[in-house]
């Protein structure tokens, strides 16, 4: 293997992690040849795993060392005489992947699935034998993450496979952490494969294993997954990275300096806590150093200063401390106490200059806190458990900190925050288990699935329309209204045909902030559909291969670019011999020929006025027509003019302007409201479209000037007709 493309165990041992050992497997290799051991005595390959476990757990008893026990002797005897690839016994991968789940504090079920979690796959183990053995709880974490038969399912076997843990994942978030401990320890001893396999392995690993590290909260594995595959994907990028680090490593440290006078800032102030220096990991500092443009980074950017205490109202006096001793960076703070990450992240993020200006960024948690940024649903041990603990308790600091103390136990910091959404089943899982039921081509998965992991951020919308029972949606960054409607109403998001963020009507492709209000409008017809430019807006998954099967199922007429026929209009009645002349008032002008004007269309009892234009005629303007005011203004002076009695032969004509919302069919649904009132329509235009907003004009002819009211109400029932009004002509501006 060439040393430009993978990483040897040499590198491999300069790669920082944090919190988590690297195990020798020669050591445990010759422990598990060694046998195994007796009854009274635990062979020697798990005694670090038992002390481990039990200095995570102080209170896991006899019971939970026996099952572990018993869980190596059937793993190491149905693994027996397998080999790796490295050479090494084939028990030292699950026994190394057990021992970075203990260190994590993991609990005893999933400390015993890691321990079996390749039998089934591997080996003659059936899950019949794992449940009568140790449990369904057990069986079920080795059953989801036991990969699918190559043979069974070809190329699809991968996807398939991820497919299957999510879904297992649903219901236990252990499933997902026994592999992102499994995929890092196999991502370790990379350096005996092709470096061909290595790139795959770790490209699968950069698109949806990391990313779903980041999602559960367990940064613990994540950072070290990251410069692992960086240094496979980028070997030159990662060697400078590693360059500047160990050239940074040489000069005088500035963390250290700043670390040293907060001590004694927080000692003064009577504040208990530890102030440590967290270098950032290889990524961490090549991301620092794009954001950067490529700038030379200071000592100081190497790392942060991290301040554990005790309480959460202590975090809070460190920070006044920081802000009080030390220069703030204003736009650096971020409280993620009081608004926890969707992956169970709490802490205070801000930056601040010492006297000689040297800025240091700082991290304020509490020590439980820290675990779960660590470990993130491992420290949860069972999430499901541990939330109903908490309910049931009443969520006090106290009985959540008893509930911590139990082994399994939850943190009272993870407890809230992850008590914020389904213990069993946070909101960006739920939403992936709903896409992926409509994703039944393994291809379509794969591609869906790794373009929702790239959405790191999570947004939240309220909406009386649907969510949770508090009204609220969370949804990825980025997404839109179009994302919403897909949310909120499923296959019924296909009905959208607006919406109102934060009181406001909006076009459906407005991407949602964190904390919008929103009103999605349906409509009630079968013929709603979505729109092929809706596929522009879609940014998740769901509403992607919503629309996509929508329009598969309805393909467009061949003729599609081709303007659509307008519906059949109802004509105006016609009316025999020569039509008589409009004028339906009388002016005071004897012998004078009467119109209404056109431009604003008077029908009674609007209250009019007249003026005479040429050849003599009077024509009739509703009183708050523009016109009627400029005319004023010229000079012209006002006719009085009133309403004739009785209905004239050629009916009473008016202008409506109706402003919708643009779907399908809203023409015709329009012109049929207009139909049914019994009313004809003499024209008819509408303006093309903007922002999903359009215009219609209709000239219609009254029977009756009382039917007005009644076509106006009735064009407002339909759906999407936000307004509707008489015409009022815009006022020319003059040129001076």
């Amino acid at each position: 293997m060439s040393a430009d493309n993978a990483v040897d165990a040499g590198q491999a041992a300069e790669i920082p992690r944090r919190g988590l050992r690297r195990i020798d497997l020669r050591r445990l290799g010759r422990a598990a040849l060694l046998g195994p051991g007796t009854r009274d005595r635990l062979p020697g390959a798990i005694e670090h795993l038992i002390k481990v476990h039990r200095a995570r757990h102080p209170h896991a008893g006899a019971e939970a060392i026996e099952t572990l026990r018993r869980a190596y002797l059937l793993a190491e005897s149905s693994h027996r005489g397998q080999m790796r690839k490295s050479g090494e016994p084939y028990i030292t991968h699950p026994l190394a992947v057990t021992l970075i789940l203990a260190e994590l504090g993991a609990e005893t079920t999933t400390l015993t699935a890691s321990l079996l979690h390749d039998t089934v796959e591997d080996t003659e183990v059936t899950l019949d034998q794992v449940r009568a053995e140790f449990g369904a709880e057990v069986t079920h974490l080795v059953d989801g993450v036991t990969k699918l038969e190559k043979v069974d399912h070809g190329a699809a076997a991968e996807p398939e496979t991820f497919r299957k843990m999510l879904v297992a994942t649903g219901s236990d978030v252990r499933v997902m952490a026994i592999k992102l401990a499994d995929r890092l320890h196999n991502v370790r001893t990379l350096g005996v494969m092709r470096p061909d396999k290595q790139a795959r392995i770790a490209r699968v690993t950069r698109d949806v294993l990391i990313p779903l590290a980041e999602r559960l909260g367990v940064q613990a594995l994540k950072t070290e997954l990251e410069d692992r595959v960086f240094a496979i994907l980028h070997p030159a990028e990662y060697a400078r990275t590693r360059a500047m680090m160990a050239a940074n490593a040489e000069r005088p440290d500035v963390l250290a300096v700043i670390a040293e006078d907060l001590r004694k800032v927080l000692s003064d102030a009577g504040i208990a806590a530890e102030v440590a220096i967290r270098p950032r990991h290889a990524v961490s500092v090549h991301r620092l150093l794009l954001k950067r443009g490529g700038a030379e980074l200071e000592s100081g950017d190497f790392g942060r200063l991290l301040v554990l205490v005790g309480e959460h109202a202590d975090c809070y006096a460190v920070l006044g401390e920081l802000h009080t001793c030390f220069t703030p960076v204003v736009a650096e703070f971020k409280d993620f106490i009081a608004a926890p990450k969707f992956n169970l992240y709490q802490s205070l993020h801000t930056a601040v200059a010492d006297a000689q200006g040297r800025i240091a960024e700082v991290l304020v948690r509490t020590r439980q806190m820290h675990r779960v940024a660590e470990a993130g649903v491992i420290a949860l041990g069972d999430p499901r458990g541990a939330a109903e603990r908490l309910r049931g308790s009443g969520g006090t600091d106290a009985a959540a900190g008893a509930a911590a103390a139990r082994p399994g136990g939850m943190p009272a910091s993870a407890a809230e925050a992850w008590g914020k959404v389904d213990p069993s089943r946070p909101g960006w899982l739920a939403r992936l288990l709903e896409w992926q039921r409509d994703a039944p081509d393994p291809d379509i998965f794969w591609t869906a699935l790794r373009d929702d992991l790239a959405q790191d951020r999570e947004i939240t919308v309220f909406t009386a329309d649907g969510g949770d029972a508090s009204g609220t949606v969370r949804l990825p960054a980025g997404a839109s209204c179009v994302d919403a409607a897909y949310a909120v109403h499923g296959e019924d998001g296909h009905r959208c045909i607006g919406v109102r963020v934060n009181g406001r009507l909006a076009p459906l492709g407005t991407r949602l902030q964190d904390g919008d209000s929103l009103q999605l409008l349906l409509d009630d017809a079968a013929t709603s559909r979505p729109g092929a430019d809706w596929l522009d807006h879609a940014a998740t998954p769901a509403a992607r291969i919503a629309i996509t099967r929508w329009l598969a199922l309805h393909p467009a007429p061949a003729d599609d670019e081709q303007p659509a026929a307008l519906p059949a209009l109802r004509p105006a009645r016609e009316v025999s011999g020569p039509r008589p002349e409009l004028p339906v008032a009388v002016a005071d002008l004897p012998g004078a020929t009467v119109r209404l004007a056109r431009c604003c269309t008077p029908v009674p009892p609007d209250a009019v006025t007249g003026f005479v234009v040429r050849g003599g005629t009077v024509t009739v303007h509703r009183a708050e027509c523009p016109t009627t005011a400029r005319m004023a203004a010229a000079g012209r002076r006002p006719v009085p003019v009133g309403w004739r009695d009785g209905t004239p032969a050629g009916g009473y004509r008016a202008t409506v302007l109706a402003e919708a919302l643009s779907r399908p069919r809203l023409l015709a649904d329009l012109t049929e409201a207009i139909a049914t009132e019994g009313v004809g329509i003499v024209s008819a235009a509408v303006e093309p479209p903007q922002e999903l907003r359009v215009r219609h004009t209709y000239t219609v002819e009254l029977p009756d000037p009382r039917a007005l009211t009644g076509l106006m109400r009735a064009m407002r029932a339909v759906p999407g007709v936000y307004d509707v009004y008489r015409a009022r002509p815009a006022v020319t501006a003059r040129r001076g």
